[in-house]
């Protein structure tokens, strides 16, 4: 599913994501590749995080700034 939101995302087909895939593997190593995916996930996980946490400042910040044009 991350595969498929990826390949979305960059305009790649599942043939790129293998090259991609097969490439990494080669440079890194099977042992290594456990730990860069999580940390690939943990990165992508913060980054929504920030993400809504940004757009819920801006929501509140609007909010604040329609109350006190109405006062």
């Amino acid at each position: 599913m991350v595969a498929k939101q990826l390949g979305e995302i960059l305009g790649l087909g599942t043939p790129e994501l293998i090259v991609i895939l097969v490439i990494l593997l080669l440079l890194f190593g099977g042992s290594k590749l456990p730990q860069l995916a999580k940390s690939l996930g943990s990165s992508m996980k913060e980054l929504r995080k920030g993400m809504q946490d940004g757009d819920a400042d801006k929501k509140q910040q609007a909010n604040h700034s329609n109350t006190e044009e109405k006062a």
